[in-house]
């Protein structure tokens, strides 16, 4: 199991919970005190020692690294949780030249999951309903940057999140390909922002154990019970906004992805 963004949050909480399964975990994250403290967490509650692999998806280059390490170290991934998530509260544009939002929650888990794709059995990516506030354009990726509000450049990269899950399905049909709204959970956005921290006051907001609960479902549950690339919460399947469930722009949006990261479409 590698679960990226597992310092905290949703991704430590679904590690903890893979881990007393019995499972093998493996923790990607930023930052190697964080990404150490998670670890530890991990092996407290479960009497396991999850191995911890470090990269920063603002850096797409940390991204081709993390791919090869994990090549080198696995003949196989049993499940890709594509968990790591950013919210940027004011434009901001990464050493790729890409937004950051569309690039560590979209195009770094897009570009991870390609060079891994043979070895890989599941995908679970982490989307959000924030997806209704996206307003994607696959001809430029960057257009978050102009007139520039927090929510909808995150909002984009999460409708980012669903489209590609349901393309993967069917580009790669042999590989379970799931996306799933975790609730509003209380995260470390808002420990960041006083803003995002302010807005949380007024939603009912979940723990990340129970944000990562269809995480872990997905990730465990029957193939043949489940409908390929399809959008959950709170395990079922949900109907996205139609803004992220239309396959044309998904198909475009894969070519776009490719492009930007330079692999083959």
């Amino acid at each position: 199991m590698v679960v990226t963004g597992a310092s905290s949050g949703i991704g430590l909480a679904a590690a903890v919970n893979f881990a007393c399964r019995g499972d093998q975990v493996v923790l990607v994250g930023r930052d190697p005190a964080r990404l150490q403290a998670a670890a530890e967490r991990v092996r407290e509650t479960s009497g396991a020692r999850p191995e911890l692999f470090r990269a920063d998806f603002a850096v797409l280059d940390d991204v081709r690294g993390l791919a090869e390490r994990l090549r080198d170290a696995y003949d196989r991934i049993d499940v890709l949780a594509n968990n790591a998530g950013a919210i940027a509260l004011q434009p901001l544009t990464t050493v790729d030249g890409f937004e950051l939002s569309i690039q560590a929650n979209h195009l770094a888990p897009f570009l991870l999951t390609n060079l891994l794709a043979d070895r890989v059995g599941r995908i679970v990516v982490t989307a959000s309903g924030a997806h209704r506030f996206g307003a994607l354009d696959p001809d430029d990726l960057n257009k978050p940057l102009r007139g520039y509000r927090p929510m909808g450049a995150y909002g984009t990269s999460k409708q980012a999140n669903i489209l590609f899950a349901a393309e993967a399905a069917r580009r790669w049909p042999h590989i379970p390909t799931h996306s799933f709204h975790p609730g509003v959970v209380r995260t470390r956005f808002a420990n960041d922002s006083p803003m995002v921290a302010f807005g949380m006051r007024f939603l009912p907001f979940r723990s990340p154990e129970k944000g990562a609960e269809t995480l872990v479902w997905l990730a465990n549950q029957d193939p043949a019970r489940l409908v390929n690339g399809a959008y959950h919460y709170n395990r079922r399947p949900r109907r996205p906004y139609r803004k992220a469930a239309d396959p044309r722009l998904a198909a475009r949006l894969w070519e776009a992805s490719a492009t930007a990261v330079g692999i083959a479409g």
